[in-house]
């Protein structure tokens, strides 16, 4: 069943045309992967989907009802979560008070989900008490996906999450980002490093300057000899 269809989307940056007429759809329990160069256009796109962009022309539908003119909060509280590039946690907050933020959202009590976010980060269980300006940066992302799966999300967003981390953390955070996928979450994931979101994803999309170019299952993308020069360094 496809959760998220995106469909013939035009956004603009004043007369900058950022993304050019793409589509593509992220069905229940995938992983699902954009890649691409630096302003290609897949934090764009992540953005416009979340309600923080408008397009100009195009839909974007989620489980076939659509999120054009829906404002953002309304979007995370049917289930569509983004954890944005570069974390935007709150430095000044604890641990537990970024989680709270994150259920804003939510009606009822949130313990239940503090505990499933602390089942899946046991780092951010040991620190909750800690101010999020002092964790490292392994630690800061780790909570800005936790405070996005405070919302209870349905299918996640992740912008960039192994930005700026040593390759021990890369490897952690994208086996958190299977495990999510497997307790049931539906993942779209924006990354830089292609060669590591291809061998977690399902199917994958290449954005090359507004526009998709390629698309296929991951494994096919991983051997493919254009998509391993341009983004795999082989």
């Amino acid at each position: 069943m496809s959760m998220l269809k995106v469909e013939d989307l035009h956004v603009y940056y004043g007369s900058i045309h950022a993304i050019k007429g793409i589509s593509f759809e992220v069905n229940e329990g995938e992983i699902v992967t954009l890649i691409g160069a630096n302003g290609a256009g897949k934090s764009t796109t992540l953005n416009t989907v979340a309600g923080l962009l408008k397009p100009r022309t195009g839909s974007v539908e989620f489980e076939g009802k659509s999120l054009l003119g829906v404002p953002a909060h309304k979007i995370v509280s049917r289930g569509l979560a983004l954890c944005p590039e570069g974390r935007r946690i709150f430095l000044q907050l604890t641990v537990q008070e970024n989680l709270e933020m994150g259920a804003y959202t939510q009606t009822g009590g949130i313990a239940e989900s503090l505990e499933k976010v602390y089942t899946h980060f046991p780092r951010l269980k040991e620190r909750y008490r800690q101010v999020a300006g002092t964790l490292s940066g392994g630690e800061q992302q780790m909570l800005a996906m936790g405070r996005a799966l405070m919302s209870k999300p349905k299918v996640m967003m992740l912008d960039e999450p192994s930005m700026g981390l040593a390759p021990l953390l890369v490897e952690q955070i994208f086996e958190i980002i299977r495990n999510l996928n497997r307790a049931g979450t539906t993942i779209l994931l924006v990354e830089q490093n292609a060669q590591m979101a291809l061998s977690i994803a399902s199917r994958g999309y290449v954005l090359e300057t507004g526009r998709i170019v390629t698309s296929a299952s991951a494994q096919e993308l991983l051997h493919d000899d254009a998509v391993r020069k341009a983004y795999l360094g082989g």
